[in-house]
């Protein structure tokens, strides 16, 4: 490992991510636009009627806008087309049309480079969407305001904002692409684990339509587990990328972003072959596209091969085309080149050039690099390089212990084992042989971690090289001491025969500790077989567990779907039906069977397929409740909810409990159209023990009510839903009607809550 690419630092796997963020946002926006502009004239001067007219109008508008190699002509043209569509919606009052022109016109000054007035009209199409109901137009309106998000995480949170309004109108794609974004901006957020999961999220959805184009989403994938360190993962769906690609025939310049995905994740593998294969493949695509972009970042990644595969003068000859044909003169940009530079005549032997860019980067960062904290590791490494090719151990030895230092703090272990193989060389030139063993045992030890290698068998080869030179040592001693016992022996053959007693001695314990060598070694390689048969099986029992848990999944979801056909079949029912206390009767019962349902779409959505989170759980039941009710303007909900998870023993008789309060809230509490309040808290009182509150500010129960004596369903089926989790059940007057119970979590099958603050939440 004689050299990392400058590219695989954090600062640049973000550009690269900006890139293929707005590659891929382009891409699907122009997927959706595929109809020719003549047709589309020839369409609206033949429309039916002018609301069509509109709608046509802003479809070509949205042409011009997203053309690919825009210009300004197509923008000016964007421009002129949105204004005849908002005039004629203004005159039709046509709601839907002056929104999306309002939008249109947001993204076109955006694009124009006017960020300030594309904000505020950003701002102006969230608030019509708003006043006027426009339910899809409200997302759209939160998705361009996430285009100026001053930060990751604003961006992150304007995305979040838009993804349940998609959910709610049941736009399935559009809330798996916000979803893939989301994911994606945690990735450059340096938050992979969370980018991940959310991108799981996304593909589940896509799934669920059968979406084919998954290739940009595969591809995110292997860059997140690349942040991971995953390299075997960030390979497998790189290549699942480019297989989804060549299948759809897809040539864009997304296929280019996956080869150099391919790439990178061949090169973190140490398979500079393959890798090079793919920065090829992708270079060639950014050519034909003209990206001097994905030129450049890719060049760079084919150069850092060659230097690996110490091919100076094909590295030389790329970097310097990509000069002449692509160049670019930021300073980020130069810094690059004299990085590779440094590399490049440094594996050529030109010590002269090479200091040239060595003192060219050391006046830009230092002799520490440490002036741009993202750039440090790297540089640092190529200073160590450089410094050990000179043979400068006192500026090389400083080197090595802040790298050190550095990459350990950073986690960096392909940093950590390169700076431990260029240690072991440094002790090896210079005689330091314990030093030089230690430091490749590490080096070797950070491999065997990353690439789960085999064993140590190098180092055991190390280790008998150093016990062979200590031995020639002992030996050359022996020689001496023979030379001078051989002048004593002529006076003393006592003497002599000590001396040969002494080394047969010797010759029979160095006898005897290479037959302990050889003995070690061979039980060091039963073990190591014994070590792979180990391995195998607990990987057959990972697929087995793997298996099982989708097909765990799998009854999940079918019980989901069956209760789901029940509900419709009871509605189907209900139309039959005229009398009023069997269709009461009926919805009551689709309430209790959706209160199930949610919990059964919760576990398989999930990877933990025995716990429900409660305070995700009632926010939804209780919404489900509201739109059931229609109780928008006349009840508020209070929610004070603790996040924790039950399992599924005590989740469903707990929903079941607030589907039936709830119910009986909003029919009895506030009769004659009374406007109220209905308060639910769910918190734990005492280590294991959990209270559920539900209580309104309504009529409360009648005087002399007895619940104990009262004959109704609910009334049965919230005591005997109490008793079921083992908890007591308490109903009184209390400025209303208030309702408690009280339980102790089952602990069986516990799982880690990471966050377990109260979540308040008044709707």
């Amino acid at each position: 490992m004689n050299f990392i690419p400058f590219i695989v630092t954090k600062n640049h796997i973000k550009v690269l991510c900006v890139l293929f963020l707005l590659l891929f946002f382009n891409m699907q926006i122009n997927a959706q636009l595929k109809k020719n502009p003549k047709e589309l004239q020839l369409r609206i001067a033949a429309a039916e009627n002018d609301s069509q007219k509109v709608d046509l109008q802003l479809l070509l508008s949205a042409y011009y806008l997203n053309k690919d190699h825009e210009y300004k002509v197509d923008l000016d043209q964007a421009e002129a087309i949105n204004k005849q569509a908002r005039q004629l919606s203004t005159r039709l009052h046509y709601k839907n049309g002056i929104g999306k022109s309002i939008l249109l016109d947001a993204q076109i000054t955006r694009e124009k480079g006017d960020s300030k007035n594309g904000l505020k009209k950003a701002q102006e199409i969230l608030a019509y969407s708003q006043k006027n109901n426009l339910t899809e137009l409200q997302a759209d309106a939160y998705l361009e305001l996430a285009m100026y998000g001053e930060s990751l995480e604003q961006r992150i949170k304007y995305k979040e904002m838009a993804l349940p309004i998609l959910k709610k109108i049941g736009a399935i794609e559009k809330q798996a692409d916000v979803t893939k974004e989301i994911g994606e901006l945690y990735l450059m957020n340096d938050n992979p684990e969370k980018g991940l999961t959310i991108l799981k999220e996304s593909l589940v959805l896509y799934k669920s339509i059968k979406f084919p184009h998954l290739q940009g989403v595969y591809n995110l994938f292997s860059d997140g587990y690349t942040h991971t360190g995953n390299f075997e993962d960030a390979l497998k769906y790189a290549l699942l990328a480019e297989k989804t690609a060549l299948k759809l025939r897809d040539s864009s310049l997304q296929l280019s972003a996956i080869y150099n995905h391919v790439g990178m994740a061949y090169l973190n593998l140490q398979k500079k072959n393959n890798a090079a294969e793919y920065f090829y493949k992708g270079l060639e695509i950014a050519k034909k596209h003209k990206s001097t972009d994905y030129v450049r970042v890719i060049g760079d990644n084919l150069c850092s091969v060659f230097i690996l595969q110490k091919k100076g003068n094909d590295a030389l000859k790329i970097l310097k085309e990509m000069q002449v044909n692509y160049p670019s003169y930021d300073e980020e940009r130069q810094i690059k080149e004299n990085y590779l530079f440094l590399g490049i005549y440094r594996v050529l032997n030109n010590n002269e050039k090479a200091t040239v860019y060595y003192n060219k980067l050391v006046a830009y960062y230092g002799k520490n690099a440490e002036k741009k904290a993202e750039n440090r590791l790297p540089i640092l490494r190529s200073f160590v390089r450089y410094h050990y090719q000179l043979k400068n151990y006192n500026e090389l030895y400083p080197l090595l212990h802040r790298l050190d230092s550095l990459a350990t703090t950073a986690k960096n272990t392909i940093m950590l084992s390169d700076n431990y193989l260029i240690w072991f060389k440094a002790d090896s030139s210079r005689g330091k042989y314990l030093d030089a063993i230690k430091h490749y045992q590490l080096h070797k030890n950070i491999l065997d971690s990353i690439y789960k290698g085999e064993t140590n068998r190098q180092i055991n080869s190390l280790q008998v090289q150093y016990e062979s030179n200590k031995k020639d040592k002992n030996i050359e001693l022996l020689k001496q001491q023979a030379k001078v016992q051989q002048i004593q022996i002529q006076k003393d053959n006592v003497v002599k025969y000590v001396f040969i007693g002494s080394v047969l001695v010797l010759i029979l314990i160095l006898g005897l500790l290479y037959n302990s060598f050889r003995l070690k070694k061979k039980k060091n390689e039963a073990l190591e077989i014994q070590r792979q048969q180990i391995n195998e099986q607990n990987e057959l029992n990972k697929k087995m567990l793997i298996e099982k848990e989708w097909l765990l999944k799998e009854i999940h979801h079918r019980v989901k779907n069956n209760l789901q056909i029940v509900i419709s079949l009871l509605n189907t029912q209900s139309a039959y039906l005229d009398n009023e206390d069997a269709l009461m009767a009926i919805q009551n019962s689709q309430h209790r069977m959706h209160a199930m349902s949610l919990i059964h779409q919760k576990l398989y959505q999930s990877d933990n397929l025995s716990n429900i989170d409660m305070s995700w759980y009632i926010y939804e039941l209780i919404n489900y409740m509201k739109e059931c009710y229609d109780t928008d303007g006349k009840i508020n909900f209070v929610l004070e909810i603790e996040n924790t998870c039950l399992d599924v023993a005590q989740a469903v008789p707990l929903g079941l409990i607030i589907n039936e309060a709830i119910s009986n809230a909003i029919k009895y509490a506030f009769p004659l159209d009374r406007k109220g309040e209905i308060f639910i808290s769910f918190k734990n009182s005492e280590r294991d023990n959990y209270q559920l509150i539900i209580s309104d500010n309504g009529v409360g129960l009648p005087e002399n009510f007895n619940h104990a004596e009262r004959d109704s369903l609910g009334m049965n089926l919230m005591t005997g839903l109490s008793a079921q989790i083992d908890g007591t059940f308490e109903m009184k007057n209390d400025n209303g009607l208030k309702i408690k119970i009280t339980f102790n979590r089952n602990t069986e099958f516990e799982t880690v809550v990471e966050d377990s603050e109260i979540t308040s939440v008044k709707q």
